[in-house]
């Protein structure tokens, strides 16, 4: 097993180091005592409703795997959640909300029985079309609150938000020009097949290479170009990322008395305040995230001593909890599916 380099310690230590500096100063802004009287006094029906949306909200992360994967072959909803689990768990070890996602191929392989090209094109798809919606959410969320915040919180959640768009028209337009790499390809069988003794061995790999993009590409635009994908996974995304939490987070401040208004701005402005997850900065923005969507509400109107602890409750519920439950999905991961050569007789 390769060690880590230097540099890359020292970067992940950096990254934790940020993420424990930033939890550090939220919980410097809690006043404890106040925290737990405000989660005290909720009353039952608004537990119940708060656990009822968070479970409802996980069904809309799930849905967006299975309408993209359904496209590809029938897929049991339940693969779907597995899938999500196992990628939102990898995320939040990971310095970036789309890192996880290198590695949802694979999962997806393990899980649903996907060829690795088709596996390859629903992460790709499923990544680009989240990074595209979410940077749209977002910019109409930073549209509707620029003049609230502060240069610094503006200049970090545009940055974030451009990322989430550039992102994904990089990985949709990647993904349906896979093929042009063919060219380039096809150009250097000529020369390495001269070479001596491994001449064949490698146009044969270069030959395998080509199929691969050829079949990938295919699936690739196959999802990408459906209307179907991306009016399902929108509903789904809209359900998981923006209703599901400004309803969570709408109830514990109308329990706390600290109504938010206008609340339809809710989902878009959430949207926006958790944008920085995309930047590289801590494992899964853990801290960061919290942090900038604490100074993004204080700066709306939002008492800093109520902001903080529904800003954490909504974490918890709506991404931190669902990764822990993708843990228990990962140790299944069958392992012998990881090796490419499973597709060497399809």
């Amino acid at each position: 097993m390769n060690r880590p380099s230097p540099r890359s310690v020292l970067v992940s230590t950096v990254q934790y180091g940020v993420g424990l500096v930033a939890l550090g100063w939220l919980l410097t802004q809690v006043q404890f005592g106040r925290v737990a009287a405000l989660l005290g006094d909720l009353d039952a029906l608004t537990v119940a409703l708060v656990l009822a949306v968070s479970v409802i909200g996980l069904c809309g992360r799930f849905y967006t795997w299975h309408v993209v994967l359904n496209r590809l072959q029938p897929v049991s909803f339940r693969a779907a959640a597995s899938t999500d689990l196992m990628v939102n768990f990898i995320n939040q070890l990971l310095p970036s909300r789309l890192s996880g996602r290198v590695a949802a191929p694979f999962v997806l392989r393990s899980r649903t029985g996907l060829s690795y090209p088709d596996a390859v094109a629903a992460s790709g798809v499923h990544t680009g079309i989240y990074a595209v919606v979410y940077g749209l959410v977002a910019t109409a969320g930073l549209l509707a609150t620029a003049t609230a915040l502060s240069t610094e919180i503006l200049l970090v959640v545009a940055l974030s938000t451009g990322l989430y768009l550039a992102a994904g028209a990089v990985v949709l337009l990647a993904g349906v020009n896979l093929t042009l790499l063919d060219r380039l390809i096809a150009a250097l069988e000529g020369p390495l097949s001269r070479l001596p003794r491994i001449g064949e061995t490698v146009v044969e790999r270069i030959d395998d290479a080509v199929d691969f993009t050829a079949a990938s590409t295919a699936a690739f635009r196959g999802l990408a170009g459906s209307p179907a994908v991306w009016l399902g996974y929108a509903a789904g995304w809209a359900l998981a990322l923006a209703l599901a939490p400004a309803a969570r987070v709408w109830l514990l401040l109308e329990a706390f008395g600290v109504p938010f208004r206008p609340a339809v701005l809710l989902p878009l402005v959430l949207v926006m305040a958790y944008s920085v997850t995309l930047l590289p900065l801590t494992p899964g923005g853990i801290g960061v995230t919290e942090a900038t969507a604490t100074l993004v509400f204080v700066a709306l109107g939002v008492p800093n001593a109520v902001i903080v602890p529904v800003i954490f409750v909504d974490r918890f519920l709506g991404v931190y909890l669902p990764a822990l439950g993708g843990w228990y999905p990962s140790l299944q991961l069958d392992l012998s599916e990881l090796s490419t050569d499973a597709d060497a007789g399809e």
